[in-house]
């Protein structure tokens, strides 16, 4: 693993350290996480945004078209 230096405004750094500690996460992790979204290509990071993975399969069960006839009554 590559040891990265970084300078960050005290406030960030402390506002970080809070979020990190109320989520049991590192900064480091935190960090590489982050990394790691943005070197992604941008299809790829969108599929797994943090929205995304809460509703995915949630519609796995749905009627296209009950949806469809649904949309075309609310916007007549």
């Amino acid at each position: 693993m590559a040891k990265l230096t970084l300078s960050v405004d005290s406030l960030v750094v402390s506002r970080a350290k809070q979020y990190a500690k109320q989520r049991g996460i590192s900064i480091s992790e935190m960090v590489e996480v982050y990394l790691a979204a943005i070197a992604e290509p941008a299809s790829a990071a969108a599929m797994n945004a943090p929205i995304l993975n809460k509703v995915r399969g949630v519609l796995k069960h749905a009627d296209i078209d009950e949806h469809r006839k649904h949309l075309a009554a609310k916007y007549r």
